[in-house]
């Protein structure tokens, strides 16, 4: 199977990239799993409750061991999360267990997580691809030879050439098929394609562009499957920018945008319009009726414009906007479209790319008017409104990086934070949504579809929308 890039760490409590969270997830287990509506399930926890806004218990699975033999128990899910919140490891992901206070284990598979503060987005931060136990006693080091409790066991793993994983026999949840799988790291996309054209490369997903896709898709031994995914393409706005403060204003680029014609031409119709953050089917997000509508209308767009205090000069042009982006050719395509989709209601869009350092050391800083990125996985929970749109959520303490800020907005995301009933958290994450959606800090585009490509000897790839490898824990060589 071809990555495009090594794990930077096996070890999911320190992996934060894509290849750590999706090659990782194979050899580790998490407390729960999202369903196909992102719904938390049981998984290493059978079930649990929460007696109080402040308070989880946890019971485990028994029988479940790791792949040196030894039993899964309270006090590694205990080791786990401290050792992301004590300083024996010093990770990114010890934010999203800063509210936790401590943890203590009643007995050997019982765990009860005591938290400083309300924080109904800790479950989702113990979910596949995000959270693996480990065994207790687990250091800085361990992502070098992981040892987890997951489907398949790791065997090696060479930096920038390959990571080798090996069928887990006694997986508690039945065992994979396919006895061993060889993750071969090609960054070059168009290598990738020979490869997999070639035959000497069984799957690959995500890593091709759309052209590749649509050229590959003729070549016999080869099977695409698509299907879709929960990433989201979206813009963003400086909302203190003093063109782009006006409401209206963004509201006109929203409406000068043709979002379908871009998905037609350079997605091939392989992605789907967004109307919100949450990707499609999701549990709490908001309806295509609750919501305000910016379908492509230049004359809305001019009359918009007009009422913001911006008429068209005699060369027509009513307003200069920089939108930056990284150096991605799909990103780019995208917004040399936009370019022109605005020049028709008067908007002169100017496109600065740049390689996705600089340009995302820009994004954090506010040194933008607009931006365009996506969001894969966080947005997966609706913490995503908090951590990109609240108050308290400027960088370097979220990814509020347009300085949004709206009291009410604050007021139900701290609701729904202390919200035991999904239900009644899912009505205040519905009002923030109907408020985003009317001001308009960004624009949610478009969930590109998830793109497998994979030789006929194997089968029975049954995609997931997050775009992570579990498909290999059914599939088969033939």
């Amino acid at each position: 199977m071809i990555i495009e890039s090594s794990p930077n760490n096996l070890d999911l409590r320190q992996g934060t990239d894509a290849q750590s969270e999706r090659v990782g997830g194979q050899i580790f287990d998490a407390l729960v799993r999202k369903d196909e509506h992102f719904n938390l399930k049981p998984w290493l926890a059978t079930n649990w409750e929460q007696p109080d806004a402040l308070t989880w218990v946890f019971h485990l699975r028994d029988g479940v061991r790791f792949h040196d033999g030894r039993p899964l128990e309270a006090a590694d899910v205990a080791w786990t999360i401290r050792s992301m919140i004590d300083g024996t490891l010093v990770t990114a992901k010890g934010g999203a267990f800063a509210s936790v206070d401590r943890v203590d284990t009643p007995d050997r598979l019982t765990v009860v997580v005591h938290l400083k503060r309300p924080d109904a987005g800790l479950l989702f931060n113990m979910s596949d691809g995000l959270f693996g136990v480990v065994p207790r006693g687990a250091g800085r080091d361990f992502g070098l030879h992981p040892v987890g409790s997951g489907p398949f066991r790791f065997v090696s793993a060479v930096q920038d050439k390959e990571v080798v994983v090996g069928r887990n026999a006694n997986y508690w949840a039945g065992a994979p098929k396919i006895e061993r799988v060889r993750f071969q790291v090609v960054p070059d996309t168009i290598t990738s394609a020979l490869e997999l054209q070639k035959g000497s490369a069984d799957l690959a997903s995500n890593v091709v562009t759309l052209d590749m896709v649509h050229t590959l898709e003729s070549v016999p031994n080869l099977k695409v499957e698509s299907g879709p995914s929960s990433a989201v393409i979206y813009t963003n706005f400086n909302v203190q920018d003093p063109l782009l403060k006006d409401k209206r204003v963004r509201k006109a680029i929203a409406c000068a945008m043709d979002r379908q014609a871009i998905v037609d031409a350079i997605w091939r119709g392989q992605a789907r319009l967004a109307d919100t953050l949450l990707p499609v089917g999701h549990w709490a997000a908001a309806s295509d009726a609750e919501l305000a509508q910016y379908p492509h209308d230049v004359g809305r767009a001019e009359r918009l414009l007009d009422e913001a205090g911006f008429p068209a000069g005699k060369d027509g042009v009513r307003l200069r906007v920089t939108l930056k982006t990284s150096t991605d050719e799909t990103t780019r395509l995208m917004a040399v479209v936009l370019q022109q989709q605005l020049r028709a209601a008067g908007i002169r869009l100017e496109i600065r790319s740049a390689e996705f350092g600089t340009f995302y050391s820009d994004v954090t800083k506010g040194a933008f008017q607009m931006y365009a990125l996506r969001w894969i996985g966080s947005n997966e929970d609706p913490d995503i409104f908090r951590y990109g749109y609240g108050s308290e959520a400027f960088p370097p303490k979220g990814a509020n990086r347009g300085h949004y800020s709206n009291a009410r907005v604050d007021a139900l995301l701290k609701a729904a934070a202390g919200e035991l009933y999904q239900a009644k958290r899912r009505e205040d994450y519905v009002e923030v949504q109907k408020i985003l959606a009317d001001e308009l800090p960004g624009i949610p585009l478009w969930y590109p579809n998830n793109e497998v490509i994979h030789t006929r000897r194997i089968e029975n790839v049954k995609l997931r929308a997050s775009g992570n490898f579990d498909f290999l824990r059914e599939a088969c060589v033939r």
